[in-house]
């Protein structure tokens, strides 16, 4: 019986972005060996000739990018809004998704995947997105990952996808905490660097602890990662945002359209997350 192969999503909207995912998707997929599937979103009132003509170009552009990278990649064109399809789409277990790599356009545009909407995109989803703005320097591993840890428990729910890049990319995980004269907050972050340290000790995974005053902890974040040139920071999202983080601006959407364009994996505080070994065993570990 032929194995199923898992799904790496790549939202496409007909822009240079667009194939900045994919250029990392193709990257990550030969390294864990995954097939690619191109996701398009239309109106649900679209009309059934613009429909097959978008379906058509599609498949033109997943069976060219399929030759021109040598690995599988299919296409899908599904109807409803971004904000809720995609989610929709990767959520069902039938789909075998596993990872979605995303382009943005920064803090810029309207409709198009800025920083702000696609965390309203993200937080809808069980499963990772990898955030990007520009396409990969090159096709190697990544070799530096920003793990920043602050006092939150939901914390804890991105060890997966840290292990799994320190197993499949050999990356450095660089794990960055706040120092804090409050003795409460202090205790919080160090039971989560500590749990953090305990898997990468156990999954054999290289890091480093890196200490940062307390302050700006996002914009820390993103100078760190500029200063060791890092391949991606990985995040958790906060737990039941709401509107008014769109608005306002929650500090994960800060670093997702951060103006180094560093990617941004950003995994959601959801319970299934906590199994490690449940979210490795996804990846064919």
């Amino acid at each position: 019986m032929e194995e199923i192969k898992k799904l790496i999503i790549v939202p496409w909207d007909f822009t240079n972005v667009a194939e900045s995912a994919l250029a990392h998707a193709v990257k990550i997929g030969r390294m864990v060996n995954n097939d690619i599937c191109l996701l398009h979103i239309v109106d649900s009132a679209i009309k059934v000739k613009a429909e097959g003509e978008k379906r058509a170009l599609l498949k033109h552009i997943a069976e060219e990018n399929s030759r021109k990278y040598n690995i599988n990649i299919i296409a899908n064109v599904v109807k409803g809004s971004i904000f809720t399809s995609i989610a929709e789409f990767v959520n069902s277990k039938d789909k075998e998704a596993n990872l979605v790599v995303m382009g943005t356009h920064g803090m810029k545009g309207m409709q198009k995947l800025t920083g702000s909407w696609a965390l309203k995109v993200i937080v809808k989803s069980k499963i990772p997105f990898i955030v990007v703005q520009e396409p990969p320097a090159d096709q190697n591993r990544y070799h530096n990952i920003v793990f920043p840890i602050d006092f939150r428990v939901e914390n804890k729910e991105k060890m997966g996808m840290a292990i799994f890049m320190g197993k499949y990319f050999d990356s450095k995980v660089h794990i960055l905490k706040t120092v804090t004269t409050d003795k409460g907050l202090t205790a919080k972050v160090n039971r989560n660097l500590n749990f953090a340290v305990k898997y990468l000790i156990q999954n054999n995974v290289e890091y480093e602890i890196h200490d940062v005053p307390n302050g700006k902890f996002a914009q820390q974040t993103i100078d760190f990662a500029q200063k060791i040139n890092a391949d991606l920071i990985l995040i958790v999202t906060t737990k039941n945002i709401t509107f008014a983080d769109y608005v306002v601006g929650a500090s994960e959407q800060y670093i997702i359209a951060n103006s180094s364009k560093i990617p941004v994996c950003c995994v959601n505080p959801k319970a299934s997350f906590a199994n490690t070994s449940q979210f490795m065993g996804g990846w064919g570990a």
